[in-house]
């Protein structure tokens, strides 16, 4: 008989919107990251890169083999590890990453593995489409296996994990039970994930040890189709925040018109938990992606925070292109290292936390800040439209933003 554990207050949720639903055709990426109040998360860019034969990465816990090539990513993560919570590459993929907790969960969770938060890092690294990133991440699944504390200030705060992957064509859920997993496709529409299982019967890949493994444990019997969430959630029914998440993409996308400014309403929302501004769990970081097509001419847009709550941050767009300028105020110089989940030596995540806890009437710079929200979004698809000619205003573009949001700040 299983156990069904106590379940943290962490309420990640991860949206995409796919044509017919979407203006001009494109697929709208977003996801709110809930973690501890006390854990900066921090936003990098990390270009491509070639390298050794026979070499490895060092994860977060880990050494897992290295390719001979990893893709250039952007990535929104908390400061203490090597993986991230949600991020984008150079292809226009997108994963954003839930905790789930399961019908199978025991201390084997706490063994030092590959996190969740790794997996999502090393498939946008080695990933050109969605397709490729659910392989990559099942087969080191594989090879690896998944665990590990998952703070580093919360003692055996471990979870499964289901993930959200984009691409401009589709999109993959791919939803783990440990390293038992299944995985869905989805082409147009609506489609959201939280941190519930939410793959039912419809199963487009799945692990080769799926149902023996669900049979063996008692789990489920083969008189009736194997049902993903009811087989190994600790609930079958879907939850008020991921009924509500999907009642929102819906509201917004009627008519075709759904855009990113839609996106930013979504993860802005309070009353559906969304949107997480207080208590011992909050929401640390925000991303918002446009993804297109390449034979569309048109450039994939990145939208992050880089600062807690959303309602009252400014998304700011970056794009991939030739000579990434990166504001030092979001990440330190040197991309791939970590730093205490305590450090604020983060210029802009300083000002935003002394704005946030500032008492008295923050109407008039909240104003300016979304003015300032607001010129970038046109600035992102001007440049969007005129991409040739505006290669080296786009490999600004995310710097500028940090830097004019930061100045708002400098009289508080």
């Amino acid at each position: 008989m299983y156990k069904i554990l106590s379940i943290p207050p962490q309420s990640c949720d991860t949206f995409a919107v796919l044509p017919p639903n979407t203006l001009n055709d494109c697929v709208i990426f977003g996801k709110n990251s809930d973690r501890p109040s006390d854990e900066v998360q921090e936003v990098i860019y990390v270009p491509a890169a070639d390298h050794p034969l026979s070499s490895t990465v060092r994860c977060t816990y880990i050494d897992v083999n290295q390719v001979p090539h990893t893709y250039s990513v952007v990535l929104s993560k908390p400061s203490w590890m090597w993986g991230a919570e949600m991020g984008a590459n150079e292809h226009g993929v997108c994963i954003g990453n839930e905790a789930v907790w399961t019908k199978i969960m025991d201390s084997s969770d706490n063994i030092e593995s590959l996190l969740g938060m790794d997996l999502l890092r090393l498939a946008l690294e080695r990933s050109k489409t969605a397709v490729d990133a659910l392989k990559v991440i099942t087969c080191l699944i594989g090879e690896y296996g998944m665990g590990g504390n998952c703070s580093d200030t919360l003692p055996n705060f471990t979870y499964h994990n289901s993930f959200l992957i984009a691409d401009p064509s589709e999109i993959w859920i791919l939803e783990c039970a440990g390293t038992i997993w299944a995985a869905e496709q989805v082409r147009e529409g609506v489609r959201n994930i939280s941190n519930e299982l939410s793959i039912r019967t419809n199963i487009d890949r799945k692990c080769d040890m799926l149902e023996t493994f669900a049979e063996d444990k008692g789990l489920w019997d083969r008189s009736t189709p194997l049902d993903f969430k009811k087989v190994f959630d600790t609930d079958e029914y879907d939850g008020p925040r991921y009924k509500e998440g999907r009642n929102l993409l819906t509201l917004f996308s009627e008519g075709g018109q759904f855009k990113v400014t839609d996106m930013f309403k979504v993860l802005r929302d309070h009353p559906s938990g969304i949107c997480m501004s207080s208590g011992s769990f909050v929401t640390t970081g925000s991303q918002v992606s446009i993804l297109r097509k390449p034979e569309s001419g048109l450039p994939s847009v990145h939208w992050f925070t880089a600062t807690p709550d959303p309602a009252r941050s400014i998304y700011k767009p970056f794009i991939f292109t030739e000579n990434i300028c990166f504001p030092d105020s979001v990440v330190s110089p040197v991309s791939n290292t970590t730093s205490s989940s305590f450090d604020r030596r983060y210029h802009l995540y300083k000002l935003h936390e002394k704005y946030r806890r500032k008492r008295g009437n923050r109407s008039a710079l909240r104003d300016e800040l979304q003015k300032l929200e607001t010129k970038y979004v046109d600035l992102a698809e001007h440049i969007s439209q005129n991409f040739v000619q505006k290669k080296e205003e786009a490999s600004k573009l995310f710097y500028d933003a940090v830097e004019e949001e930061s100045s708002m700040y400098s009289d508080i």
